[in-house]
């Protein structure tokens, strides 16, 4: 009885913190019947289509990382993708939003009080919508790390990680580039940029750089796989399942970038949106080629998983310049972005990180390249986020200093992510642990953490078989 007493009283204190009502419009009936009514809802509807297509590449991520594991651990990691974004929105309700896109605090972070639970002046038809859609992008960037450490975590230390991310890791940062941080406005960035501080359109820094970069903090702490290398430390191969389900993930990932970067717009009366889907579909077109001929001139063989991964990084590439580059930027771009997959995801597993899905080359140093290629080919016909803010130029256009912001965005994200994601880990690898047991990962986390199987009839097979290969 006494835990729920020490709840109650939290609740009530919660309750009590709630601000009184306000001249908020939560039903939107303040908008006019005007012209300028109707395109302000067209831009709704806009922004609304656009974070639907973001949340679907939920279901993309979920597919991927299925396909890329072993038949006992698919369970596993379909909860996961689920459980990150259930998590997500309830951590981003209570405290995420209001340090993400709150009044600002000296540059550092929002006041948390702002939105908190969308109440008072953010009961409102316009921070709701806002809400939403930097929900989808939060969302997105905690589950990055869900397929790089897949068939190792313990399920509760996924949840509290998915809850640290969104609350402070994710939302810190997100300001200082989104929120009306210092990297965006401090007076320091905006003289060196040339009228602008750092840039990222759509979030190749802020949600993929971050996310890459957590997930490779995430797995040097919890270690590669039973299996995966030899005494001696040479790797060994250990197949997904299904690359029938990587490549529908793949085509719905593609999809929803569509909605990631153009939606990131904010406003459908914009007809770059054409230029955004362009470049987007240009970039993923040219990772996708190079990683295949890099991977095929290697191996001697078309690789499906490094193909589809080069895609990915691509989209991850061009996600921060989509809006502010020519297309022949982004095909260099993505071709560019296919190589830094291939020779990441083998660099990487030289150095004997375990990344399940390739999502620190994917997603971590593409994140990377996407915020310095902002910075080398940004050709002056769109302004700041709008048409009529300052026109971005890059070093290419003669605009070296905002090449140089732009290398420091990327150098404080790398910083912030792997000082925060080591942190965190080494955290809960001390306190509640991070991974399962020998026993366990053997027998597959689908009946280890959650007593079910996605193919019952198949599990007892592999175990069998991998008990045999530890012999």
């Amino acid at each position: 009885m006494r835990k729920y007493a020490v709840l109650a009283l939290t609740l009530l204190g919660l309750v009590a913190m709630l601000p009184a009502a306000s001249a908020a419009d939560p039903s939107g009936a303040s908008n006019p019947a005007t012209l300028e009514g109707v395109m302000s809802s067209i831009n709704y509807i806009w922004v609304l289509i656009c974070a639907f297509l973001v949340f679907f590449m939920q279901a993309g991520f979920a597919m991927v990382e299925a396909g890329m594991v072993r038949v006992k651990n698919v369970a596993n990691v379909l909860m996961k993708n689920f459980m990150d974004f259930v998590m997500g929105t309830v951590v981003f309700l209570v405290i995420g939003y209001s340090l993400f896109m709150g009044t600002d605090i000296g540059g550092i972070v929002g006041d948390p009080t702002t939105a908190f639970l969308l109440v008072g002046d953010a009961y409102d038809v316009s921070t709701m919508l806002s809400w939403f859609f930097m929900l989808v992008f939060a969302a997105t960037a905690v589950t990055i790390v869900s397929g790089a450490i897949a068939e190792r975590p313990k399920f509760k230390t996924y949840l509290v990680y998915s809850a640290v991310v969104t609350a402070f890791i994710y939302p810190m940062y997100a300001h200082w580039v989104w929120g009306g941080g210092w990297l965006a406005t401090s007076d320091l960035m905006v003289d060196l940029g040339g009228g602008y501080g750092a840039l990222d359109f759509a979030g190749s820094g802020v949600v993929h750089a971050l996310g890459g970069m957590l997930a490779l903090a995430a797995c040097v702490v919890i270690g590669p796989r039973i299996g995966r290398y030899t005494k001696d430390g040479k790797p060994l191969p250990i197949p997904g399942h299904n690359l029938t389900m990587v490549m529908l993930g793949g085509f719905i990932l593609w999809f929803g970038w569509f909605g990631f970067n153009a939606g990131s717009t904010l406003n459908g009366n914009q007809l770059i949106i054409a230029k955004i889907c362009v470049t987007t579909v240009i970039a993923a077109a040219g990772g996708a080629l190079s990683a295949l001929l890099i991977s095929w001139k290697r191996a001697g063989a078309a690789d499906l998983g490094l193909t589809v991964n080069g895609m990915l990084g691509g989209l991850v590439g061009i996600t921060a310049g989509c809006a502010w580059v020519e297309p022949w930027a982004a095909l260099l771009i993505g071709v560019v972005a296919g190589f830094i997959v291939c020779y990441g995801v083998w660099l990487m597993e030289r150095k004997g990180v375990d990344d399940v899905v390739g999502a620190i080359s994917v997603h971590g140093f593409n994140g990377l390249w996407g915020l310095i290629a902002l910075g080398l080919f940004a050709d002056g016909t769109y302004g700041v986020y709008t048409a009529d803010g300052p026109l971005v130029t890059g070093l290419l256009y003669g605009n070296a200093g905002f090449l140089a912001v732009q290398l420091i965005n990327a150098a404080v994200v790398a910083m912030w992510a792997l000082g925060t994601g080591f942190a965190l880990f080494y955290g809960l690898k001390r306190t509640v642990g991070i991974r399962v047991s020998p026993e366990e990962e053997l027998q597959g986390l689908d009946i280890s953490e959650h007593n079910v199987s996605a193919y019952p009839e198949m599990v007892t097979k592999e175990l069998t078989m991998s008990k045999e290969g530890m012999q």
